[in-house]
């Protein structure tokens, strides 16, 4: 099983990537050149100044020692669970006063060289020497736990605070500051991603406020959650906007949301790396419509789910079941294949979700799938196929690497046997001996008349971008086009 947290991209800016260029100049160019410490100055007041309307930003956007941890230090930190005494309030405001009372002490002896040139060498090299300091020790730290340790107790992080709650009592904040925010709390997957990769460590999908909004003054509003949300929901907000995205965001597929427990009843292999789940609940008032995915509980502290999509529902029996692939490293799927057994009461929530959601107005329906994303189609093709609707036509276009990956196959055969409404065409990647379709689903689509279609996807993210960049090419109104990556 993987750690709990995972590294992924923090940089996304120029600035960002290359600020650390600044701290090597001045932490070890000033060591010859001390004049270059006055350049801290403009840096504190800099950073001051923005906090007093964007609380901390300054952390994960422009401070260049924060660039040296993220660009060059982050790939060979260990990622490790910041000890909570690195995180303490106390040891933030004891070093802060120790921090300000030697530089105070400093300048009290390098004052009697004002006005002198002597007096701004020596002015310099106290910034300089103090930011070697936290270059040293946040490096030290850095890499013996996780990249962002130093700036959980950083004097300058606690300057901010002080400043951004001064801004706060104001109010001068309501419009400048920029919160993780997210579109609906009701949408949010309860995944942990947030705090998986959170360099700060903070956990924003358990602490949003009535606003939708992540209120703690730690976090640096570096966006690493906002990029890595597997539901897509978050964003860098001000209050106004905040609501404005809320009041604008549908809670379609999203307002029978609940959750209820499970019984896990089956364990059922379907290949080397998949296993198919069935939970009998007795809950009368579970809702669910194909094509939508369903939350289990993987672990009760730090509480989490995992999302997977539902591949079969039974109403009369009160069971549900979905389809896992085991992944290399996967935090969620190790526990999964490892700690479930049949019989193992499991929390469930949902279903939930309106990606999917199929169109049954529409006239013809286009399905694409790759992998693991087959597992929605199982249950939409199921449906379209038992019950009647006006799609006159619908057909679903499934890859894969190999001919032996397929999964459901002998279903969907079956369901195209059936059925003149259903299309069921199959495409290897990688397989020298497959007779059928080869190559990517897009070399299938590109062939395809799709005018007055809609298309679902469901798929690993290069498969759903390229297939989107080929309909939208095909002049495929946007809005014709739905997905959900895999």
């Amino acid at each position: 099983m993987s750690d709990f947290y995972i590294k992924t991209n923090r940089i996304f800016t120029p600035l960002r990537k290359y600020a650390w260029i600044f701290t090597l100049t001045v932490a070890i160019g000033g060591l010859w050149f001390p004049i270059l410490g006055l350049l801290v100055i403009p840096v504190i007041l800099g950073l001051t100044f923005v906090a007093l309307f964007k609380g901390r930003y300054w952390c994960g956007n422009i401070c260049a020692h924060g660039s040296m941890f993220d660009s060059l230090l982050y790939p060979i930190t260990g990622n490790k669970k910041i000890p909570k005494f690195f995180k303490s309030k106390i040891l933030g405001l004891s070093f802060f006063a120790l921090f300000s009372f030697k530089l105070i002490s400093k300048f009290i002896l390098v004052s009697s060289k004002w006005g002198t040139m002597v007096f701004w060498q020596k002015l310099g090299l106290i910034f300089v020497s103090s930011y070697l300091m936290v270059t040293v020790v946040g490096s030290i730290v850095s890499i013996a736990f996780s990249s962002r340790t130093w700036c959980n107790f950083c004097p300058m992080g606690t300057i901010q605070k002080f400043s951004y709650k001064f801004g706060k009592a104001l109010r001068i904040t309501k419009k400048t500051d920029e919160k993780i925010t997210a579109a609906r709390t009701d949408m949010c997957h309860s995944c942990g991603k947030c705090s998986r990769v959170c360099p700060m460590q903070l956990s924003p999908h358990d602490a949003f406020s009535e606003d939708n909004q992540f209120d703690s003054e730690n976090c640096i509003r570096c966006s690493t959650c906002v990029v890595n949300c597997p539901a897509g929901i978050l964003t860098l907000s001000n209050l106004d906007e905040a609501k404005e995205i809320n009041s604008n965001t549908s809670p379609k597929g999203y307002d029978t949301r609940k959750a209820f427990m499970s019984t896990l009843k089956e364990i059922n292999k379907i290949n080397n790396t998949t296993n198919e789940y069935v939970f009998k609940f007795t809950d009368e008032d579970v809702v669910y419509e194909p094509g939508q995915f369903i939350l289990v509980k993987i672990q009760d502290k730090p509480e989490m789910y995992r999302a997977y999509s539902i591949s079969g529902f039974d109403n009369e029996e009160k069971t549900v079941t979905i389809d896992v692939k085991k992944m290399d490293k996967g935090y969620g799927t190790g526990i999964i294949f490892n700690n479930f057994n049949e019989g193992d009461d499991i929390m469930l929530q949902g279903p939930m979700g309106h990606e999917l959601l199929i169109d049954k107005t529409a006239k013809e329906v286009v399905f694409v799938a790759g992998g693991i994303g087959i597992t929605p189609f199982r249950a939409i093709v199921k449906d379209l196929v038992e019950n009647d609707s006006a799609i006159k036509k619908f057909t679903l276009v499934y890859g894969a690497n190999k001919e032996n990956e397929f999964m459901f196959d002998d279903e969907f055969k079956n369901y195209s046997d059936s059925s003149d409404k259903f299309d069921y065409v199959k495409v290897v990647a990688f397989d020298d001996e497959y007779e059928g379709h080869k190559g990517f689903v897009t070399d299938v689509l590109k062939d395809m008349d799709l005018v007055d279609n809609k298309i679902y996807m469901c798929g690993p993210p290069p498969m759903t971008k390229a297939a989107e960049k080929l309909l939208l090419n095909m002049n495929i109104p946007s809005v014709d086009i739905s997905y959900e990556s895999a």
